[in-house]
């Protein structure tokens, strides 16, 4: 336009509207102003241009060819990204010097505005570019693997995983858990270590049984027949097994005591166990608790540490695929406790049936149900924490009599160790009384696993006699010739059934893993009236001595001894195997 009118009025002239318009004059400016204000205006312009690039350069020329300050403002604004209200403020200043202000003002917006998108283009683009070639890098080094054949065409590993997420059947909790996850390692690069820890977290998530279970059997009969079948005697402990087995069939869901078989070692608590599962056709997990001091083992390690996993209970569930097996929790007396934490705590929470439906692993980071799982426990004392043996039912497995010591050791031992060592059927005939002998001079034990051990020495021997040819099949072992095979008897037998002499009488004594016969003896010699303890005597027994030293005063006169002898006498009291430390509620009638 030639120049800048203000509309007075509008009039309407019935085919088109027009307008009454005066022009407006435009302001003026000194010499020095207008060319101060050209030079600042053309150099603010050819900035913009540079940065915007949008802007032909063609446009720079043609402006050194304006010499009015107002047309040069107006051929700049017209080649400006402004909206129409800046347009019309550009328009409506008539003044010369605040028009080149506001124009620069706007200009300088536009310049920071420009150079801010630039920066972070150029942001982006650096990032692009890395992702870029790292995604390239790793396309390559496929394409090469899978020319070498060391990679065959897999499926994308992200929608892999989303679809055995997907699959594993997780409560609404932990499959939001696990997606949210996978939305973290979608966002980041395959080969960075917090992907792979990522990608570690929902590989355990995936393969922990949500949902999977055995099919529990309830048939009684079935039960009763298995347990009979491994295990001979114990009929109070079957009893009370079978007696569990029937409510959990009556009540379905299981919420009862945990059982704690407690017995000396050899007795058969985790074969036991074992048959418990194959009874009830659970699959059968167990987790060894001999010498665990650590917190973590049961609870899981927090994702913060490198190489973290869940703990020892999960990782088992794991492993063995359904969340019901029996899981057996072997040796819990043989548990401590250091600056890790206490372990035998953290169990209250797994074997509590009130809290373990709500199991937290301190490495998945969510509640994880264990109230389908059937625990036993196994220990050799009842040396258990009191919370925790608050939480379990008892069951006492005493150790063999001799009579179940040899149907075991026929039906099951002997066997057993033909079997291991390749003794073929009738090659080696072990008579009843040639049981008895081993049982008798070469074993003193609660269990039978010194007695397989002296079992498997003498089908060692043979087999060795047979090979060199010394003897031929088939070869009777005899309580004559057992000797030859297990060496020199190493205990007496009849100690129980031998008649007590003056001075020496036979008593009890008290084991953690059951008891033993003990031989006390004592002599009265001429002296002051002291008293000689030797054996390795412990203060417990040591009181028992003092004690009936006390009840044979007070019985003196019945006994027919003379009331001062306890003044002219000193009495020695001995327990042989004085090596061996001797204490706790033994052997205080002996004494007497």
């Amino acid at each position: 336009g030639g120049s800048r009118v203000s509309i007075e009025q509008f009039v309407d002239d019935e085919h088109h509207w027009s307008v009454d318009a005066s022009e407006l004059e435009e302001g003026s400016c000194a010499d020095k102003v207008a060319k101060s204000l050209m030079q600042s205006l053309s150099t603010q312009f050819e900035q913009y241009v540079n940065v915007s690039k949008k802007v032909p350069n063609e446009v720079l020329s043609s402006l050194t060819g304006i010499d009015a300050v107002g047309r040069l403002m107006d051929t700049i604004a017209t080649h400006l990204a402004l909206n129409v209200p800046q347009k019309q403020q550009i328009l409506e200043t008539t003044d010369l010097e605040a028009r080149a202000e506001l124009l620069l003002s706007l200009m300088e917006g536009e310049i920071d505005l420009f150079q801010v998108e630039k920066r972070i283009r150029g942001r982006v683009k650096k990032q692009m570019e890395k992702s870029q070639r790292e995604y390239y890098l790793n396309e390559q080094m496929k394409a090469i693997q899978k020319e070498l054949g060391d990679l065959d065409e897999a499926p994308n590993e992200f929608e892999e995983l989303k679809g055995k997420v997907a699959e594993s059947g997780m409560p609404p909790e932990a499959f939001e858990k696990a997606n949210g996850e996978l939305n973290k390692l979608k966002m980041m690069s395959p080969m960075s270590a917090e992907a792979s820890v990522v990608r570690g977290y929902l590989d355990w998530m995936i393969n922990i049984p949500w949902k999977k279970r055995s099919k529990v059997m309830h048939n009684l009969d079935r039960a009763e027949r298995v347990l009979d079948q491994d295990h001979y005697g114990l009929d109070e402990v079957k009893d009370r097994i079978l007696e569990y087995l029937a409510v959990q069939k009556r009540v379905k869901k299981l919420k009862g005591p945990v059982l704690c078989l407690v017995g000396p070692p050899g007795v058969g608590k985790t074969s036991l166990g074992e048959s418990i599962a194959r009874a009830t056709n659970r699959k059968f997990v167990r987790m060894a608790l001999g010498g665990v001091r650590d917190e973590s083992e049961i609870r899981g390690h927090r994702r913060t540490y490198i190489g973290s996993m869940p703990g020892k209970i999960l990782q088992k569930l794991a492993k063995v695929g359904v969340k019901n097996p029996l899981f057996l929790l072997d040796e819990i007396d043989k548990m401590g406790m250091d600056h890790r934490g206490d372990p035998a705590s953290a169990l209250l929470e797994v074997l509590d049936p009130e809290q373990n439906h709500t199991f937290s692993d301190h490495y998945l980071e969510v509640d994880y149900d264990l109230s389908d799982i059937m625990f036993v426990c196994t220990s050799n004392s009842m040396n258990i924490p009191a919370p925790l043996l608050d939480r379990m039912e008892v069951i006492r497995i005493p150790g063999y009599t001799e009579g179940e010591k040899m149907n075991i050791a026929k039906r099951y031992l002997v066997p057993k160790q033909f079997q291991n060592n390749g003794i073929k059927e009738g090659e080696v005939i072990i008579d009843d009384e040639a049981l008895l002998s081993l049982i008798r001079h070469y074993t003193k034990e609660a269990g039978v696993r010194e007695l397989e051990r002296q079992i498997a020495k003498v089908a060692r021997k043979v087999i060795r006699q047979l090979a060199t040819k010394e003897i031929k099949a088939p070869v009777q072992i005899t309580p004559e010739n057992v000797a030859e095979y297990s060496g020199v008897r190493k205990y007496k037998y009849g100690q129980a059934e031998g008649e007590n002499r003056i001075g020496q009488v036979t008593g009890l004594a008290w084991t953690q893993v059951g008891g033993e016969l003990l031989s006390i003896e004592v002599v009265a010699v001429p002296g002051k009236g002291r008293q000689v303890k030797t054996g390795s005597l412990g203060d417990v027994m040591q009181e028992s001595i003092q004690a009936a030293t006390t009840v044979v005063r007070s019985r003196a006169q019945i006994l027919g001894i003379s009331g001062n002898f306890h003044e002219k006498f000193d009495l020695h009291f001995h327990v042989p195997e004085g090596a061996t430390p001797k204490d706790g509620p033994s052997a205080g009638i002996g004494m007497c």
